[in-house]
């Protein structure tokens, strides 16, 4: 993970910066629509993340377990991404 974990802090990092760029429209008084617009881009990108997240979890933790052969940790596994979806859910 450790080229992605780059990647993906490089991204984080550019949310970080949309998110102050939107803590100062709100501050300016600028249209609603124009800051909505903004959200919209910083939720977008959000998803993004949380995708390559999830894309380095399968890649590295899950198939760590399943390739273990332990039934217990490959069954944890598992059920933090269930909880993780039943999370998404609600």
């Amino acid at each position: 993970m450790a080229k992605d974990k780059t990647a993906i802090l490089n991204r984080l990092r550019r949310i970080e910066g949309q998110v102050r760029g939107v803590s100062q429209m709100v501050e300016d008084d600028r249209y609603c629509i124009d800051i909505l617009h903004q959200v919209q881009a910083i939720k977008a990108a959000l998803s993004r993340a949380e995708s390559e997240i999830l894309k380095d979890h399968a890649a590295c933790c899950v198939s760590e377990a399943i390739a273990s052969g332990d039934v217990a940790e490959q069954r944890t596994k598992f059920n933090e991404l269930i909880d993780l979806f039943e999370k998404v859910k609600r």
